[in-house]
């Protein structure tokens, strides 16, 4: 796809970039007021402040490198500034986590404006994504990316059962659903991916905010579902875990003309009565 020569800098992303470089001034100004505090502090202020200073930097280069990107591959849908076109929506609503998660996923980017998206393997390296993140988080306003820990298990299957099943199977290895959209397989999905997915709702699946599932509910249900790919069936098989009831199914078609066939062969040695005889003594 050919995509048009990038309009120049305008106000907004000037403003951006001054965003930027405000929250590199703040970090070296924290950094100041802890040493200042802290008589005890290990570090002389000297290494303090380049050690700021250089996270400052590194920022302004993420910033730089993910504008970059967007520009040449991303812009052409979804505008110089994040507004949206024909083409793609506006990103103003966006924000990092959807970003992280469209990336990661590899739902985007689109090769053809007339595709859907789809999860695969992301079209960009992990330092490339990151750059893209920060570029659009500056672009509106949107959640973060969730900080997920290992919660109960026990306690996310039961969630993960009763929200989450009905479209991804009890096992996780998705559905077509009624409307012909398709629940995606879980089993390579990270724990803050599972996390983005439960708050956006990508597709057609309802966002879940924190009244419904809060932070710890959502910790345990990813927690449950990155355990749905491990081998839990130790002497059985999971029939490529596709649920109860079709294994039980499976299972009947196997059991049923075995036990006919036991039936037939009892029946053919079972002795013939002689005509006119008697039963009993």
């Amino acid at each position: 796809m050919a995509y048009p020569t990038p309009s120049p800098s305008r106000p907004r992303r000037r403003r951006a970039a001054e965003g930027i470089f405000v929250l590199a001034l703040l970090a070296i100004a924290l950094a100041l007021t802890t040493v200042a505090w802290d008589g005890d502090a290990e570090s002389p202020p000297s290494q303090t402040v380049a050690a700021a200073q250089a996270v400052a930097a590194s920022t302004q280069d993420q910033f730089q490198d993910g504008e970059r990107v967007f520009l040449r591959d991303c812009a052409f849908c979804h505008g110089d500034e994040g507004e949206g076109s024909e083409r793609g929506p506006s990103l103003e609503e966006a924000g990092p986590a959807a970003a992280h998660f469209q990336l990661t996923t590899g739902r985007m980017p689109l090769r053809s404006e007339e595709d859907e998206p789809e999860p695969g393997p992301p079209a960009y390296p992990p330092q490339t994504i990151d750059a893209l993140v920060t570029y659009v988080g500056t672009l509106g306003r949107g959640p973060e990316v969730p900080e997920v820990l290992q919660g109960d298990a026990a306690r996310g299957r039961t969630l993960f059962l009763y929200n989450c099943a009905p479209c991804h199977s009890s096992s996780g290895t998705g559905m077509i659903l009624p409307a012909g959209d398709v629940a995606p397989e879980l089993s390579d999905s990270t724990l803050t991916q599972v996390a983005e997915a439960v708050r956006l709702g990508p597709g057609s699946m309802p966002p879940f905010s924190e009244r419904h599932l809060d932070k710890e509910q959502v910790d345990a249900i990813a927690t449950y579902v990155q355990q749905l790919d491990q081998d839990q069936n130790p002497g059985g098989h999971p029939l490529d875990w596709i649920g109860p009831i079709y294994e039980g199914s499976v299972a009947w078609l196997l059991a049923l003309p075995l036990l006919v066939l036991v039936i037939r062969l009892l029946g053919r040695r079972a002795p013939a009565r002689r005509p006119g005889s008697k039963e009993g003594p």
